[in-house]
Protein backbone atom coordinates (compact mmCIF):
# COMPACT_ATOMS: atom_id res chain seq x y z
CA UNK A 1 0.00 0.00 0.00
CA UNK A 2 1.46 3.35 -1.09
CA UNK A 3 1.39 6.48 1.21
CA UNK A 4 0.16 9.50 -0.33
CA UNK A 5 2.81 12.17 -0.64
CA UNK A 6 0.48 14.44 1.57
CA UNK A 7 -0.01 11.50 4.56
CA UNK A 8 2.56 13.26 7.32
CA UNK A 9 4.86 9.96 8.38
CA UNK A 10 7.58 9.16 11.00
CA UNK A 11 9.58 6.67 9.38
CA UNK A 12 9.81 4.71 6.54
CA UNK A 13 8.76 0.63 5.55
CA UNK A 14 12.75 -0.14 5.26
CA UNK A 15 13.09 1.32 8.67
CA UNK A 16 9.84 -0.54 10.28
CA UNK A 17 10.12 -3.66 11.86
CA UNK A 18 14.02 -3.28 12.81
CA UNK A 19 14.86 -3.27 16.25
CA UNK A 20 18.26 -1.36 15.55
CA UNK A 21 16.81 1.65 13.91
CA UNK A 22 13.33 1.39 15.91
CA UNK A 23 15.75 2.64 19.19
CA UNK A 24 16.87 5.57 17.26
CA UNK A 25 15.81 8.78 18.02
CA UNK A 26 12.70 9.77 15.64
CA UNK A 27 13.71 11.74 12.89
CA UNK A 28 13.09 15.29 13.02
CA UNK A 29 13.35 18.87 10.64
CA UNK A 30 15.94 20.69 10.33
CA UNK A 31 14.52 23.19 13.06
CA UNK A 32 14.88 20.47 15.08
CA UNK A 33 18.40 19.69 14.53
CA UNK A 34 19.13 23.47 14.64
CA UNK A 35 18.08 23.86 18.12
CA UNK A 36 19.14 20.38 19.11
CA UNK A 37 22.72 21.38 18.10
CA UNK A 38 23.13 24.81 19.19
CA UNK A 39 25.31 24.99 22.57
CA UNK A 40 24.73 28.52 23.63
CA UNK A 41 26.02 29.69 27.18
CA UNK A 42 24.12 31.10 29.72
CA UNK A 43 23.72 35.37 29.47
CA UNK A 44 22.02 37.70 31.69
CA UNK A 45 22.23 41.35 31.62
CA UNK A 46 22.46 42.04 35.30
CA UNK A 47 25.98 40.06 35.18
CA UNK A 48 27.40 43.11 33.36
CA UNK A 49 27.17 44.35 36.99
CA UNK A 50 28.93 41.89 38.35
CA UNK A 51 32.57 42.28 39.45
CA UNK A 52 35.31 42.37 37.07
CA UNK A 53 36.71 38.94 38.71
CA UNK A 54 33.27 37.49 38.01
CA UNK A 55 32.62 38.96 34.92
CA UNK A 56 35.81 37.13 33.54
CA UNK A 57 34.81 33.59 34.14
CA UNK A 58 31.32 34.27 32.86
CA UNK A 59 33.51 35.10 29.93
CA UNK A 60 34.69 31.53 29.73
CA UNK A 61 31.72 30.43 28.52
CA UNK A 62 32.26 31.02 25.54
CA UNK A 63 34.65 28.70 25.24
CA UNK A 64 31.91 25.97 25.04
CA UNK A 65 30.05 27.70 22.46
CA UNK A 66 28.56 26.35 19.62
CA UNK A 67 26.10 27.94 16.65
CA UNK A 68 25.00 25.25 14.16
CA UNK A 69 24.96 26.50 10.44
CA UNK A 70 23.48 24.82 6.80
CA UNK A 71 27.08 22.91 7.22
CA UNK A 72 26.35 21.31 10.36
CA UNK A 73 22.90 20.71 9.77
CA UNK A 74 24.40 19.04 6.73
CA UNK A 75 26.53 17.02 8.17
CA UNK A 76 23.70 15.44 10.73
CA UNK A 77 21.66 14.76 7.84
CA UNK A 78 23.79 12.93 6.10
CA UNK A 79 24.73 10.95 9.57
CA UNK A 80 21.28 10.17 10.04
CA UNK A 81 20.91 9.08 6.76
CA UNK A 82 24.20 6.55 6.95
CA UNK A 83 23.44 5.16 10.07
CA UNK A 84 19.84 3.83 9.56
CA UNK A 85 21.11 3.20 5.64
CA UNK A 86 23.78 0.76 7.05
CA UNK A 87 21.20 -1.21 9.86
CA UNK A 88 18.51 -1.74 6.70
CA UNK A 89 21.40 -4.81 5.69
CA UNK A 90 21.53 -5.75 9.28
CA UNK A 91 18.23 -6.36 10.63
CA UNK A 92 18.35 -9.25 13.41
CA UNK A 93 14.39 -10.35 13.04
CA UNK A 94 15.38 -11.51 9.17
CA UNK A 95 18.25 -13.86 8.02
CA UNK A 96 20.66 -11.18 7.29
CA UNK A 97 22.00 -10.24 10.69
CA UNK A 98 22.81 -13.90 11.37
CA UNK A 99 24.07 -14.25 8.05
CA UNK A 100 26.64 -11.41 9.16
CA UNK A 101 27.75 -13.19 11.95
CA UNK A 102 28.28 -16.64 10.63
CA UNK A 103 30.42 -14.81 8.07
CA UNK A 104 32.43 -13.36 10.45
CA UNK A 105 32.54 -17.40 12.50
CA UNK A 106 34.38 -17.98 9.30
CA UNK A 107 36.50 -14.85 8.91
CA UNK A 108 37.87 -16.18 12.33
CA UNK A 109 38.77 -19.94 11.27
CA UNK A 110 40.17 -18.55 8.32
CA UNK A 111 42.24 -15.74 9.67
CA UNK A 112 41.45 -13.07 6.83
CA UNK A 113 38.39 -11.03 6.09
CA UNK A 114 38.88 -11.70 2.09
CA UNK A 115 38.04 -14.92 1.81
CA UNK A 116 34.69 -15.74 0.25
CA UNK A 117 31.86 -16.77 2.65
CA UNK A 118 29.08 -19.25 1.73
CA UNK A 119 26.68 -16.65 2.79
CA UNK A 120 26.24 -13.88 1.02
CA UNK A 121 24.70 -10.87 2.46
CA UNK A 122 23.09 -7.89 1.21
CA UNK A 123 25.31 -4.75 2.12
CA UNK A 124 23.43 -1.39 2.35
CA UNK A 125 26.47 0.36 4.20
CA UNK A 126 27.97 3.67 2.95
CA UNK A 127 30.68 5.95 4.05
CA UNK A 128 32.12 9.56 3.29
CA UNK A 129 34.74 11.73 4.35
CA UNK A 130 35.01 15.20 5.98
CA UNK A 131 37.98 17.09 6.04
CA UNK A 132 38.79 20.53 5.72
CA UNK A 133 40.93 23.33 7.78
CA UNK A 134 41.74 23.17 11.11
CA UNK A 135 39.92 25.16 14.16
CA UNK A 136 36.55 24.89 11.05
CA UNK A 137 34.65 23.22 13.85
CA UNK A 138 35.02 19.67 12.52
CA UNK A 139 35.73 17.36 15.19
CA UNK A 140 33.47 20.08 17.62
CA UNK A 141 30.54 19.48 14.98
CA UNK A 142 30.61 15.99 14.57
CA UNK A 143 30.95 15.31 18.53
CA UNK A 144 27.78 17.63 18.33
CA UNK A 145 26.08 15.12 16.08
CA UNK A 146 26.96 11.58 17.92
CA UNK A 147 25.46 13.01 20.75
CA UNK A 148 22.10 13.72 19.75
CA UNK A 149 22.20 9.53 19.36
CA UNK A 150 22.51 7.51 22.54
CA UNK A 151 25.84 5.46 22.01
CA UNK A 152 24.55 2.31 23.67
CA UNK A 153 21.29 0.04 23.44
CA UNK A 154 20.49 -3.04 26.01
CA UNK A 155 18.26 -5.52 24.13
CA UNK A 156 16.41 -8.04 26.07
CA UNK A 157 14.07 -9.37 23.69
CA UNK A 158 13.84 -11.04 21.40
CA UNK A 159 17.67 -11.25 21.29
CA UNK A 160 19.66 -10.35 24.02
CA UNK A 161 22.50 -7.74 23.14
CA UNK A 162 24.32 -4.58 23.65
CA UNK A 163 23.83 -2.21 20.51
CA UNK A 164 26.67 0.23 20.02
CA UNK A 165 24.97 2.95 18.02
CA UNK A 166 28.33 5.07 16.92
CA UNK A 167 32.22 4.45 18.08
CA UNK A 168 34.77 7.76 17.38
CA UNK A 169 38.32 6.60 17.46
CA UNK A 170 41.20 8.81 16.51
CA UNK A 171 44.15 7.19 13.52
CA UNK A 172 47.07 5.99 15.22
CA UNK A 173 50.03 8.03 14.67
CA UNK A 174 51.80 5.58 13.50
CA UNK A 175 48.64 4.43 10.88
CA UNK A 176 48.70 0.92 12.07
CA UNK A 177 45.77 -1.37 12.01
CA UNK A 178 46.79 -3.86 14.88
CA UNK A 179 47.05 -0.40 17.02
CA UNK A 180 43.70 0.69 15.55
CA UNK A 181 42.13 -2.62 16.72
CA UNK A 182 43.58 -2.52 20.22
CA UNK A 183 41.85 1.09 20.82
CA UNK A 184 38.56 -0.50 19.17
CA UNK A 185 38.93 -3.14 22.03
CA UNK A 186 39.75 -0.89 24.69
CA UNK A 187 37.04 1.50 23.59
CA UNK A 188 34.23 -1.45 23.49
CA UNK A 189 35.59 -3.12 26.79
CA UNK A 190 35.42 0.57 28.62
CA UNK A 191 31.57 1.00 27.33
CA UNK A 192 29.79 -2.39 27.95
CA UNK A 193 31.77 -4.09 30.38
CA UNK A 194 33.43 -6.37 28.04
CA UNK A 195 37.10 -8.10 28.30
CA UNK A 196 38.11 -8.00 24.69
CA UNK A 197 41.09 -6.58 24.84
CA UNK A 198 42.69 -9.01 26.69
CA UNK A 199 40.69 -11.81 24.59
CA UNK A 200 41.63 -10.37 21.39
CA UNK A 201 44.19 -7.71 22.03
CA UNK A 202 47.60 -9.81 23.11
CA UNK A 203 50.83 -7.98 21.25
CA UNK A 204 51.47 -11.57 19.96
CA UNK A 205 48.43 -11.36 18.12
CA UNK A 206 49.15 -11.03 14.48
CA UNK A 207 47.12 -8.12 12.60
CA UNK A 208 44.87 -10.52 10.30
CA UNK A 209 44.11 -11.90 13.54
CA UNK A 210 43.07 -8.55 15.10
CA UNK A 211 40.94 -6.76 12.20
CA UNK A 212 39.44 -10.21 11.81
CA UNK A 213 38.30 -10.27 15.61
CA UNK A 214 37.72 -6.30 15.19
CA UNK A 215 35.33 -6.95 12.30
CA UNK A 216 33.46 -9.76 14.19
CA UNK A 217 32.88 -7.77 17.68
CA UNK A 218 31.42 -4.53 15.27
CA UNK A 219 28.78 -7.20 13.74
CA UNK A 220 28.00 -8.47 17.46
CA UNK A 221 27.22 -5.81 19.34
CA UNK A 222 25.72 -4.29 15.99
CA UNK A 223 27.39 -0.99 15.49
CA UNK A 224 25.90 2.09 13.57
CA UNK A 225 28.95 4.06 12.36
CA UNK A 226 32.54 4.23 13.20
CA UNK A 227 34.50 7.51 13.07
CA UNK A 228 37.88 7.74 12.41
CA UNK A 229 39.06 11.33 13.66
CA UNK A 230 42.74 13.40 12.72
CA UNK A 231 43.20 10.87 9.73
CA UNK A 232 45.74 13.00 8.13
CA UNK A 233 48.02 11.10 10.45
CA UNK A 234 48.63 8.57 7.75
CA UNK A 235 50.66 11.09 6.34
CA UNK A 236 53.93 10.68 9.00
CA UNK A 237 53.59 7.13 8.77
CA UNK A 238 56.77 5.09 8.10
CA UNK A 239 55.09 1.84 6.69
CA UNK A 240 52.47 4.28 4.31
CA UNK A 241 48.66 4.81 4.78
CA UNK A 242 47.36 2.24 2.36
CA UNK A 243 47.30 -0.79 5.24
CA UNK A 244 44.71 1.26 7.05
CA UNK A 245 42.74 2.53 4.31
CA UNK A 246 42.48 -0.71 2.68
CA UNK A 247 41.12 -2.19 6.22
CA UNK A 248 38.41 0.53 6.69
CA UNK A 249 37.58 -0.04 2.47
CA UNK A 250 36.86 -4.02 4.15
CA UNK A 251 34.69 -2.60 7.13
CA UNK A 252 32.41 -0.94 4.65
CA UNK A 253 32.47 -3.44 1.83
CA UNK A 254 32.69 -6.89 3.17
CA UNK A 255 31.90 -6.10 6.76
CA UNK A 256 28.97 -4.03 6.24
CA UNK A 257 29.85 -1.23 8.99
CA UNK A 258 29.85 2.48 8.12
CA UNK A 259 32.92 4.35 8.39
CA UNK A 260 33.39 8.51 8.83
CA UNK A 261 36.65 10.11 8.08
CA UNK A 262 37.62 13.10 9.37
CA UNK A 263 41.18 15.24 8.28
CA UNK A 264 42.61 18.19 7.84
CA UNK A 265 43.03 19.79 4.14
CA UNK A 266 46.09 17.37 4.03
CA UNK A 267 44.49 14.60 4.13
CA UNK A 268 42.65 14.83 0.59
CA UNK A 269 45.15 13.61 -1.40
CA UNK A 270 45.22 10.85 0.32
CA UNK A 271 41.45 9.61 0.26
CA UNK A 272 41.30 11.17 -3.61
CA UNK A 273 44.63 8.46 -4.27
CA UNK A 274 43.29 5.38 -2.04
CA UNK A 275 39.99 5.52 0.07
CA UNK A 276 38.21 6.53 -3.17
CA UNK A 277 38.94 3.03 -4.55
CA UNK A 278 36.24 1.61 -2.57
CA UNK A 279 33.04 1.02 -3.93
CA UNK A 280 31.00 3.24 -1.35
CA UNK A 281 33.19 5.47 -0.43
CA UNK A 282 31.46 8.01 -1.71
CA UNK A 283 28.22 6.83 -1.27
CA UNK A 284 27.05 10.34 0.07
CA UNK A 285 29.74 12.20 -1.30
CA UNK A 286 32.49 13.78 0.80
CA UNK A 287 32.21 16.72 2.80
CA UNK A 288 35.29 19.85 2.39
CA UNK A 289 34.60 22.44 4.96
CA UNK A 290 36.37 25.23 3.41
CA UNK A 291 36.93 28.58 5.88
CA UNK A 292 33.55 30.50 5.89
CA UNK A 293 33.30 33.56 3.14
CA UNK A 294 32.13 37.10 4.05
CA UNK A 295 28.42 36.94 3.49
CA UNK A 296 24.91 36.18 5.22
CA UNK A 297 25.89 33.03 7.37
CA UNK A 298 28.85 34.58 8.64
CA UNK A 299 27.06 37.85 9.45
CA UNK A 300 24.70 35.59 11.60
CA UNK A 301 27.26 33.80 13.15
CA UNK A 302 29.13 37.01 14.45
CA UNK A 303 25.51 38.26 15.16
CA UNK A 304 25.05 35.64 17.81
CA UNK A 305 27.89 35.45 19.40
CA UNK A 306 28.48 39.52 19.66
CA UNK A 307 25.28 39.27 21.92
CA UNK A 308 27.50 37.54 24.68
CA UNK A 309 29.17 40.90 26.21
CA UNK A 310 30.54 40.85 29.83
CA UNK A 311 31.72 44.27 29.76
CA UNK A 312 29.94 47.17 31.71
CA UNK A 313 28.81 49.05 28.60
CA UNK A 314 27.79 46.71 25.25
CA UNK A 315 29.50 47.86 22.65
CA UNK A 316 27.69 47.80 19.45
CA UNK A 317 28.46 46.42 16.09
CA UNK A 318 29.37 48.26 13.11
CA UNK A 319 30.96 47.46 9.29
CA UNK A 320 34.38 48.54 10.75
CA UNK A 321 34.37 45.69 13.71
CA UNK A 322 33.11 42.85 11.85
CA UNK A 323 35.97 43.50 8.81
CA UNK A 324 38.79 43.48 11.48
CA UNK A 325 37.12 40.14 12.92
CA UNK A 326 37.36 38.66 9.58
CA UNK A 327 40.72 40.07 8.77
CA UNK A 328 42.18 38.59 11.82
CA UNK A 329 40.56 35.31 12.01
CA UNK A 330 40.26 35.06 8.41
CA UNK A 331 36.87 33.01 8.45
CA UNK A 332 38.10 30.35 11.43
CA UNK A 333 35.48 30.22 13.68
CA UNK A 334 36.97 28.69 16.64
CA UNK A 335 39.95 31.85 16.29
CA UNK A 336 36.92 34.45 15.97
CA UNK A 337 35.69 32.87 19.46
CA UNK A 338 38.85 33.03 21.08
CA UNK A 339 39.69 36.56 19.98
CA UNK A 340 35.95 37.62 20.96
CA UNK A 341 36.70 36.05 24.51
CA UNK A 342 40.37 37.58 25.07
CA UNK A 343 39.60 41.02 24.03
CA UNK A 344 36.69 41.22 26.77
CA UNK A 345 39.20 40.02 28.76
CA UNK A 346 41.71 42.75 27.85
CA UNK A 347 39.30 45.53 27.99
CA UNK A 348 37.89 44.61 31.35
CA UNK A 349 41.22 43.60 33.31
CA UNK A 350 42.42 47.19 31.94
CA UNK A 351 39.03 49.04 33.45
CA UNK A 352 39.60 46.87 36.28
CA UNK A 353 42.35 48.84 37.17
CA UNK A 354 42.08 52.15 35.72
CA UNK A 355 38.14 52.71 35.92
CA UNK A 356 37.80 53.18 32.71
CA UNK A 357 35.34 52.81 29.77
CA UNK A 358 35.22 49.24 28.49
CA UNK A 359 35.05 49.42 25.08
CA UNK A 360 35.85 46.65 22.26
CA UNK A 361 37.62 48.92 19.72
CA UNK A 362 39.14 47.86 16.74
CA UNK A 363 42.49 49.14 17.38
CA UNK A 364 41.51 46.48 20.74
CA UNK A 365 40.89 43.70 18.53
CA UNK A 366 44.12 44.05 16.35
CA UNK A 367 45.96 44.36 19.12
CA UNK A 368 44.71 40.93 20.83
CA UNK A 369 45.36 39.45 17.86
CA UNK A 370 48.62 40.39 16.75
CA UNK A 371 50.19 40.01 20.76
CA UNK A 372 48.44 36.86 21.44
CA UNK A 373 47.85 35.16 18.10
CA UNK A 374 51.41 34.82 16.54
CA UNK A 375 51.28 31.02 17.06
CA UNK A 376 49.26 31.19 13.97
CA UNK A 377 50.11 34.04 12.17
CA UNK A 378 51.72 32.08 9.05
CA UNK A 379 48.12 30.34 8.88
CA UNK A 380 46.56 33.34 8.46
CA UNK A 381 48.82 35.10 6.14
CA UNK A 382 48.51 32.08 4.01
CA UNK A 383 44.75 32.02 4.13
CA UNK A 384 45.15 35.90 3.03
CA UNK A 385 46.95 35.08 0.22
CA UNK A 386 45.00 31.99 -0.50
CA UNK A 387 48.80 29.68 -0.66
CA UNK A 388 46.69 26.05 -0.40
CA UNK A 389 50.15 24.75 -0.89
CA UNK A 390 51.87 26.78 2.40
CA UNK A 391 48.52 25.90 4.58
CA UNK A 392 49.28 22.19 3.91
CA UNK A 393 52.23 22.77 6.84
CA UNK A 394 49.69 24.42 9.29
CA UNK A 395 47.08 21.68 9.77
CA UNK A 396 47.64 21.69 13.64
CA UNK A 397 45.82 24.06 15.71
CA UNK A 398 46.98 22.61 18.57
CA UNK A 399 49.77 24.89 19.57
CA UNK A 400 47.29 27.46 19.33
CA UNK A 401 44.92 25.86 22.05
CA UNK A 402 47.97 25.41 24.31
CA UNK A 403 49.12 29.46 23.89
CA UNK A 404 45.13 30.68 23.92
CA UNK A 405 44.96 28.15 27.53
CA UNK A 406 48.02 30.04 28.53
CA UNK A 407 46.69 33.76 27.63
CA UNK A 408 43.62 32.64 29.29
CA UNK A 409 44.94 31.64 32.64
CA UNK A 410 47.28 34.78 32.82
CA UNK A 411 44.55 37.22 32.28
CA UNK A 412 42.19 35.14 35.16
CA UNK A 413 44.60 36.05 37.49
CA UNK A 414 43.65 38.86 39.95
CA UNK A 415 46.00 41.56 39.61
CA UNK A 416 45.21 43.35 43.37
CA UNK A 417 47.68 43.99 45.58
CA UNK A 418 46.19 42.14 48.15
CA UNK A 419 47.46 39.04 46.19
CA UNK A 420 51.01 39.98 46.28
CA UNK A 421 51.48 41.86 49.44
CA UNK A 422 51.18 39.76 52.83
CA UNK A 423 47.83 40.90 55.23
CA UNK A 424 49.71 42.42 57.55
CA UNK A 425 50.56 45.75 55.03
CA UNK A 426 47.50 45.36 52.95
CA UNK A 427 46.62 49.02 51.70
CA UNK A 428 42.82 50.26 52.72
CA UNK A 429 40.27 49.63 49.76
CA UNK A 430 40.27 53.28 49.61
CA UNK A 431 43.91 53.32 48.40
CA UNK A 432 43.48 49.46 46.27
CA UNK A 433 40.70 51.45 44.19
CA UNK A 434 42.88 54.04 43.45
CA UNK A 435 45.66 51.78 42.04
CA UNK A 436 46.65 52.01 38.73
CA UNK A 437 49.27 49.12 38.25
CA UNK A 438 52.87 50.51 39.06
CA UNK A 439 52.40 49.30 43.02
CA UNK A 440 50.96 45.49 41.64
CA UNK A 441 54.05 45.90 39.26
CA UNK A 442 56.45 47.24 42.04
CA UNK A 443 55.34 44.51 44.51
CA UNK A 444 55.71 41.92 41.77
CA UNK A 445 59.69 42.79 40.58
CA UNK A 446 60.27 43.18 44.92
CA UNK A 447 58.65 39.24 45.16
CA UNK A 448 62.03 38.85 42.28
CA UNK A 449 64.41 40.19 44.09
CA UNK A 450 64.82 43.36 41.74
CA UNK A 451 66.35 46.29 44.49
CA UNK A 452 64.32 49.16 44.72
CA UNK A 453 65.98 51.82 42.75
CA UNK A 454 66.19 49.37 39.65
CA UNK A 455 62.86 48.98 40.03
CA UNK A 456 61.83 52.47 39.86
CA UNK A 457 63.92 52.81 36.71
CA UNK A 458 62.29 50.10 35.16
CA UNK A 459 59.08 51.07 35.67
CA UNK A 460 59.51 54.42 34.55
CA UNK A 461 60.94 53.46 31.51
CA UNK A 462 58.31 50.76 30.43
CA UNK A 463 55.44 53.19 31.48
CA UNK A 464 56.96 56.02 28.96
CA UNK A 465 56.87 53.18 26.10
CA UNK A 466 53.18 51.92 27.20
CA UNK A 467 51.48 54.79 29.11
CA UNK A 468 48.00 53.28 28.75
CA UNK A 469 48.92 49.45 29.38
CA UNK A 470 47.34 47.49 31.99
CA UNK A 471 49.81 45.56 34.70
CA UNK A 472 50.09 42.16 32.19
CA UNK A 473 51.24 44.21 29.31
CA UNK A 474 53.96 46.90 31.96
CA UNK A 475 55.32 43.16 33.76
CA UNK A 476 55.65 41.88 29.75
CA UNK A 477 57.43 45.15 28.57
CA UNK A 478 59.47 44.98 31.67
CA UNK A 479 60.80 41.42 31.15
CA UNK A 480 61.88 42.27 27.90
CA UNK A 481 63.68 45.02 28.64
CA UNK A 482 65.75 42.70 31.66
CA UNK A 483 66.15 39.79 29.41
CA UNK A 484 68.00 42.54 26.79
CA UNK A 485 70.03 43.90 29.13
CA UNK A 486 71.10 40.12 30.65
CA UNK A 487 72.03 39.29 27.45
CA UNK A 488 74.40 42.44 27.04
CA UNK A 489 75.85 41.90 30.19
CA UNK A 490 76.43 38.15 29.65
CA UNK A 491 78.00 39.29 26.09
CA UNK A 492 81.58 38.58 26.28
CA UNK A 493 83.67 41.40 25.47
CA UNK A 494 86.69 40.94 22.84
CA UNK A 495 90.26 40.59 24.15
CA UNK A 496 93.53 42.39 22.97
CA UNK A 497 96.06 39.89 22.66
CA UNK A 498 98.81 41.01 25.74
CA UNK A 499 101.57 42.50 24.53
CA UNK A 500 104.82 40.55 25.36
CA UNK A 501 107.38 43.22 26.67
CA UNK A 502 104.57 44.66 28.75
CA UNK A 503 104.84 41.36 31.31
CA UNK A 504 104.90 42.80 35.12
CA UNK A 505 107.58 40.78 36.78
CA UNK A 506 105.54 39.87 39.53
CA UNK A 507 103.09 37.92 37.07
CA UNK A 508 102.49 34.44 38.51
CA UNK A 509 102.08 33.40 34.97
CA UNK A 510 105.57 35.14 34.03
CA UNK A 511 107.51 33.46 37.15
CA UNK A 512 105.94 29.77 36.22
CA UNK A 513 107.28 30.14 32.33
CA UNK A 514 110.29 31.47 33.69
CA UNK A 515 110.57 28.72 36.21
CA UNK A 516 110.12 25.91 33.55
CA UNK A 517 112.93 27.43 31.24
CA UNK A 518 115.00 27.07 34.46
CA UNK A 519 114.10 23.43 34.74
CA UNK A 520 111.03 23.83 38.03
CA UNK A 521 108.22 23.47 38.61
CA UNK A 522 105.05 24.82 39.13
CA UNK A 523 104.75 24.76 43.01
CA UNK A 524 109.29 25.54 42.87
CA UNK A 525 108.93 28.54 41.07
CA UNK A 526 106.13 29.65 43.17
CA UNK A 527 107.90 28.94 46.31
CA UNK A 528 111.01 30.19 45.25
CA UNK A 529 109.79 34.06 44.47
CA UNK A 530 108.08 33.66 48.11
CA UNK A 531 104.51 33.39 46.53
CA UNK A 532 103.72 29.78 47.95
CA UNK A 533 104.28 29.44 52.22
CA UNK A 534 107.19 26.74 52.52
CA UNK A 535 105.63 23.60 54.07
CA UNK A 536 105.12 23.55 57.82
CA UNK A 537 107.40 21.02 58.23
CA UNK A 538 110.27 22.83 56.65
CA UNK A 539 109.06 26.36 59.25
CA UNK A 540 109.39 23.75 62.26
CA UNK A 541 113.46 22.74 60.70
Amino acid sequence: MMTSPETPTSSLPEYEGNPFIARLPPLGSQRQLLDALAARPEFHVRERGYAASLRKHCIMRLGRYFEPLERQIQLADRFGMLLRQGYVGRNPLTHDYIRHLQSGAERIEAKSLTIPTRQPVENTATSFALVGCSGIGKSKAIEKVLHQYPQCFQHTAPFSLVQITWLKLDCPHQGSPKQLCINFFSAVDRLVGTNYFNWYGSRRASVDEMMVHMAHVANLHALGVLVIDEIQHLNKTKIGPDALLNFLVTLVNTIGVPVILIGTLSAIPLLQENFRQARRASGLGSLVWDRMPKGKAWDYFIDQLWQYQWTCEPTEINPEIREALYDESQGIMDIVVKLFMLAQLRVIGIGEVRRGPERLTVELLRKVAREDFQVVRPMLDALRSNDKKALLKYDDLLPLHAHVDQVLASALKTQLPDVVLSPAVVEPASVLMQDDGIDTTRAALRSLGVADDVVDVLINEASGLNPSADPLLLMAAITERLAKRLVQVRKPQARKPPKASATPAQDLRHIVTLGKQAGQSGYEALLAAGFVKPPLLDLAA
